[in-house]
């Protein structure tokens, strides 16, 4: 749902296709995955239908890490490769968890570290209902990103786009520039005025860059054919 408007912001000739994982919206129902490697051989395999037109890949936070190694997955089978990974507000995969796991904490003690990530509305987290509702998911996630283990392989031989909010107390400004060690191509860093959720706050910043270099390769190709 965080992607619903992008499309009024990018090129005409840009399709915007969102992933929705088991386990929130309207798969809120099915179990949500608490593993890196199952999650991205499954997405995957239900994404190689549509890899034979040139592509993107975009995720922010735990989504950089799940589009980084869903990249990964796609060369080890030799499938087309994307043009451009975008990487937004995660430190670069090589350098792990920068802070201790919380998935396996207490519920009060859990939405204390909710609250200090400031991404979940006190109204939400104060709600028992729908708290009792989306806990499973929000630990699926954290246990996702706090047990994922980076494996060495070469470098991927496309562009590497990180995004990262100034404020954010988490991802650093140096986490985010190690990014560059995953790309033998094009490396750019981009910084905006928020903390970890800048992809709302300056959202409208966030989709110029992204339609700036979405233009650079769309360009590209047309001068190809």
């Amino acid at each position: 749902m965080a992607y619903r408007n992008w499309s009024d912001f990018l090129p005409h000739n840009v399709e915007i296709c969102p992933i929705e994982l088991p386990g929130r919206g309207a798969r809120l129902q099915q179990p949500a995955y608490r593993d890196m490697k199952p999650l991205v051989e499954a997405l995957g395999e239900a994404l190689m239908p549509y890899l034979d037109k040139p592509y993107a890949l975009f995720g922010h936070s735990m989504g950089a890490l799940i589009a980084f190694e869903l990249a990964r997955w796609i060369r080890r089978l030799k499938l087309p490769a994307a043009q451009l990974l975008f990487a937004s507000g995660h430190t670069a995969p090589q350098l792990g968890c920068n802070h201790d796991p919380i998935y396996h904490l207490p519920d009060e003690a859990f939405k204390a570290k909710l609250r200090e990530l400031n991404g979940t509305p006190e109204a939400v987290i104060n709600n028992e209902e729908l708290m009792a509702l989306l806990l499973p998911m929000l630990r699926a996630d954290f246990q996702v990103n706090e047990t994922y283990r980076y494996e060495p392989e070469p470098a991927l031989a496309i562009p590497i786009i990180a995004l990262g909010g100034r404020d954010d107390r988490d991802v650093t400004i140096a986490s985010l520039q190690a990014w560059q060690q995953q790309t033998s191509s094009r490396f750019s860093l981009h910084i905006f005025e928020g903390g970890h959720f800048f992809l709302q706050s300056a959202q409208l910043q966030v989709l110029q860059t992204v339609a700036e270099h979405l233009k650079n390769i769309l360009m590209k190709l047309m001068s190809y054919q």
